[in-house]
């Protein structure tokens, strides 16, 4: 139903081809229009039927009319010479109601869609299951359909921009708040998980503590997405042991209490077959020592386990990663130089130069893991990835070298995926948070961790295992892995990756306004749709660093002590 209120802002153009794909409209001289306005036209039809074509606007003009020359400018500015400014605005449909496919007249009536018919021309009174993911620049709610989310008619979001104007991460956490707290999950949310990687500083590991910065301007924003503002309520935090600490003390700075350590026992390591992770960097899957890589996994997968995670090699009791990679040396490269390595831990007979190749990869690898595969600390085994006890499990690996944090997101990825490919149901839902996806799926290069990735992005809807994916630039990360995410953001993009195919979802000007995005805005391409959206998400209502923690404060202690040291 028109609503009675809604401003006529123009009429379509008759000099410009109108077209059903697009069509221009002079505005009102009393009217502003700007763009991602909304608009409805109306047309007759031959037979009485009326037609509606809603629409957004795309692209704005303004022009002298009367005027020849482009100096004719200052004469008019005088009063010298008569002229007229007209606007005009650049319409791409969104919806025929009903799909008639027709331009509209040229000298109809546009109105402003408000309302019902707003959410007619975004489609939004077609979606059963509305996930909030922002507001507009006129503060109505912005929805994801969330069919194309969990895997019912698709799944997966890839979110890209510049690092750290972009937001992708705060956006991607505001998208799992709306999951859990706007009702679209309905029951399920309830037992749906979230898996999130911290890469990258430490503003993941107070998703369970209010933000104090929050204003009432935010969370007025909350409400208007029908919203309570607040922290994440079930959260469990994991950090990597401290170096050297015999006692796996959780290498956090900001925060101690509440974080748990996680590392693999050495017996976890070998019956898991966990080796590979270690070779997966861009280089290590074109070389011909992955032969012996896949030899060695088979060998370490058939060692005997003893007490408290650790395994025996011949004699050996092997409790620590280094312990491990000095026994696997001992049986690649024999004492007697005239002796050959043994077949069983090579897989064939192969060349000493492929063998040492090996061996100091795996060297290498020992600095940077060895706190993280130790089976010398009692109970080990009780410190495995748990992905089941905690409704948002945040896996901090910031600080980890590059090595150690693909060995660590390929494990747990591969520990993620295999539970699912158990459980036979894709319900509950495992949602997985990861940044920084040109490291993991490179577009170039083949590794565990991308085949891993390319499993979760082509089967993972049919599994229940969703990936909301993150990367400064989508050009370099697997075309298959972006291709199967059916919900596609950009925040502030760079430039030259702009004018990237990858991007073509984007129309031009869509394109060269992601140049300019502010932070906090993206825009958000869905299928429902044909034209992007551009959406404002509130200011995160959970601490994204230690100064915005809300804490709980006992009579008499000042609220901004700890800010005064």
């Amino acid at each position: 139903m028109a609503s009675t209120n809604a401003p006529i802002v123009g009429r379509v153009i008759g000099i410009d081809d109108a077209t059903p794909l697009e069509f221009w409209v002079a505005v009102d001289p009393t009217q502003a229009v700007q763009l991602d306005d909304v608009v409805v036209v109306s047309r007759v039809m031959p037979d009485g039927e009326v037609v509606k074509i809603y629409g957004m606007v795309t692209q704005l003009r303004a022009r002298h009319e009367g005027a020849k020359f482009q100096s004719d400018v200052f004469l008019i500015a005088d009063g010298v010479l008569p002229a007229e400014v007209s606007e005009a605005a650049l319409i791409q449909p969104t919806r025929f109601e009903p799909e008639i496919l027709v331009p509209p007249v040229p000298g109809s009536e546009v109105r402003v869609a408000l309302a019902a018919e707003r959410d007619m021309a975004l489609s939004f009174d077609s979606v059963d299951r509305k996930l909030p993911a922002g507001l507009s620049r006129s503060s109505e709610p912005v929805y994801l359909d969330l069919d194309f989310i969990d895997g019912t008619k698709g799944a997966h979001i890839n979110i890209s921009g510049i690092s750290g104007v972009a937001t992708k991460t705060s956006f991607a956490t505001f998208l799992l708040y709306s999951m859990f707290n706007s009702g679209a999950l309905g029951a399920e949310a309830a037992n749906t998980k979230a898996l999130v990687f911290n890469v990258k500083g430490e503003d993941l590991l107070f998703l369970d503590h209010g933000n104090r910065e929050l204003t009432a301007d935010q969370e007025v924003r909350y409400k208007n997405l029908k919203l309570k503002p607040g922290p994440f309520a079930d959260v469990g935090i994991l950090a990597p042991p401290r170096k050297g600490d015999p006692n796996a003390t959780p290498a956090t700075g900001s925060r101690s209490v509440g974080v748990s350590p996680f590392y693999w026992t050495v017996a976890e390591f070998c019956q898991q077959r966990l080796l590979p992770f270690l070779f997966a960097d861009a280089e290590d899957e074109r070389q011909q020592y992955t032969i012996v890589v896949q030899a060695v996994t088979a060998a370490l997968a058939q060692l005997p386990v003893v007490a408290d995670g650790a395994v025996k090699i011949d004699d050996w009791t092997i409790r620590t990663f280094g312990d491990l990679v000095d026994a696997i040396e001992t049986k690649l490269i024999p004492v007697n130089p005239d002796e050959s390595p043994d077949t069983r831990w090579t897989g064939r007979a192969v060349g000493s130069g492929t063998v040492s190749a090996f061996v100091r990869r795996l060297s290498a690898s020992r600095r940077h893991v060895e706190h993280l595969i130790r089976s010398d600390i009692g109970n080990a085994a009780q410190n495995s990835v748990d992905l089941n006890s905690h409704q948002v499990t945040v896996v901090d690996i910031h600080s980890l070298h590059d090595r150690a944090k693909r060995f660590v997101v390929g494990v747990v990825l591969r520990q993620a995926f295999d539970a699912k490919e158990r459980s036979g149901s894709a319900k509950p839902l495992q949602l997985v948070v990861l940044d920084e996806l040109n490291k993991y799926a490179p577009r170039d290069s083949s590794s565990p961790i991308k085949e891993i990735l390319l499993d979760v992005a082509e089967r993972g809807r049919s599994l229940g295992i969703i990936l909301i994916g993150a990367q400064q630039t989508a050009s370099e990360v697997e075309r298959r892995v972006v291709a199967n995410s059916a919900i596609r953001v950009v925040g502030r993009l760079d430039p030259a990756e702009a004018r990237r195919d990858e991007y073509g979802f984007l129309p031009g000007v869509q394109r060269q306004r992601a140049t300019i995005l502010k932070p906090g805005s993206m825009y958000v391409a869905q299928p429902r749709l044909p034209v992007p959206l551009l959406v404002e998400f509130p200011f995160p209502s959970w601490a994204t660093r230690p100064a915005e923690a809300a804490i709980e404060l006992k009579e008499g202690v000042d609220p901004f002590e700890e800010l005064k040291l």
